[in-house]
């Protein structure tokens, strides 16, 4: 078995390494593994939304779903990534779908005994979410370790659109499933799992082994690069503050009953208008990858991403919003590729697991931290003015970045790191 990556030597013989990331063995089976896990759990999610609000009727509890979902991954972000550096990746992610596995065949056995109840769902989504920290860093500082240098912008784009694919079906097909039944919904999910779970375990890569200290020092040592590396520090906080501006996910339903008069199956269009436009621009940059002024286009499509956010706050038709949310969507996943893989090429893999958790926590927090805010704005200035201010912020926030951050914006290819 051989290490292979942008942090492995080329081969002795000088053989020309092929650019598509689908070519290399482990990341086929890597990518097969993360589109089941992630499917598996958006049907959980759908699933349980749907059981929980049957059991109480109460609104507040669905927030609670993604809450307690969300929690371990921010109050473990000094653990989840040491551990990504420290032990096997494809061990941990190994690990965690298991683990998953088994929260799902707890949720089957619960709903066939007629004992399930709101405490019991938390208990096994806090599980779950404990499961989806570790996985989470772990499986994004594997991809470097899967593929070539020459491969990494084409693996992490294809990384995305099995995210972009299974949120756009996952939800519809957990929705299907439990109309058959709870029971049906979760033990789906548990066979997505269990083949995820055969998947990594068909994996064979050998993750460099380095000298490992358990203390303060080396377990802030994520926050400690990010902070010190103004590439990564730019990356990482350009999305957190422009999804955290920009987001108008949580707005969609009032937006579909209020101001566009739709019913459920345009709330579902809507939903589904920007994964289509991610999923098409992921299609077209694995055959046209960018291959020069990598951090302009990325500022460009932020500020592209901002604008179309506007025009969707200021559409009445339906038409124009499912198109300006295919633009953001689009737009969306450019920025992603180039950040996520300026992010990977930037950061040594003795930190790689550690960054990935910070990265990850940031992520995370500015979803939630958005529908938050898109919601608030929302009440004291109306729906569809708290969206176009978003934009407008999203514009800005790429504007300060670029201007901020030169080292960003002056990046150029994404097949090596920029020195």
């Amino acid at each position: 078995m051989t290490v292979i990556g942008p942090d492995a030597p080329s081969p002795a013989s000088g053989a020309p390494v092929s650019p598509i990331a689908f070519r290399h063995r482990n990341y086929t089976l890597f990518w097969i593994a993360r589109l089941c896990a992630t499917f598996a759990i958006q049907i959980v999610s759908v699933a349980v939304g749907w059981q929980v609000y049957d059991l109480t009727r109460d609104p507040f509890d669905l927030g609670l779903v993604g809450l307690v979902q969300f929690l371990p991954a921010f109050a473990l972000v000094l653990v989840t990534g040491p551990a990504a550096d420290r032990f096997s990746r494809r061990l941990i992610m190994g690990l965690c779908v298991a683990v998953e596995a088994a929260g799902a065949l707890a949720l089957v056995a619960l709903t066939f005994a007629h004992e399930i109840s709101v405490v019991s769902i938390f208990a096994v989504l806090f599980v779950f979410g404990v499961a989806r920290a570790f996985f989470g860093a772990a499986s994004t500082s594997i991809v470097p370790n899967l593929v070539p240098k020459e491969a990494l912008a084409n693996a992490i784009t294809w990384t995305s659109s099995a995210w972009q694919f299974a949120s756009i079906v996952g939800p519809v097909a957990g929705g299907l499933l439990y109309g058959l039944g709870g029971a049906v919904a979760y033990a789906v999910a548990a066979a997505l799992l269990v083949l995820a779970l055969v998947l990594v375990a068909a994996i064979r890569v050998v993750q460099p082994r380095r000298a490992f200290q358990a203390n303060w020092r080396t377990l802030v040592a994520g926050f400690d690069y990010v902070f010190r590396e103004k590439v990564v520090l730019g990356a990482i906080t350009l999305d957190l503050f422009a999804v955290l501006l920009g987001g108008a996910m949580a707005l969609m339903p009032a937006v579909a009953r209020d101001v566009l008069d739709v019913g459920p199956w345009g709330l579902g269009l809507l939903r589904a208008a920007p994964g289509v436009g991610a999923i098409a621009v992921a299609a077209l940059l694995s055959i046209v990858p960018i291959r020069d002024h990598a951090g302009r286009i990325m500022f460009a499509c932020v500020g592209l991403f901002g604008l179309a956010t506007m025009v969707f706050g200021l559409s009445t038709t339906v038409w124009l919003s499912v198109a300006a949310l295919a633009v953001m969507g689009g737009a969306d996943m450019v920025s992603v590729t180039i950040r996520e893989t300026l992010l990977q090429l930037w950061t040594p893999d003795e930190v790689r697991g550690r960054v990935n958790a910070v990265n990850m926590m940031f992520v995370g927090a500015s979803n939630e931290l958005g529908e938050f805010r898109a919601g608030v704005t929302a009440t004291f200035i109306g729906v569809m003015p708290a969206i176009v201010v978003g934009g407008a912020g999203a514009m800005a926030v790429a504007a300060i970045w670029a201007w901020r951050f030169p080292q960003l914006r002056t990046a150029r290819g994404l097949e090596r790191r920029e020195e």
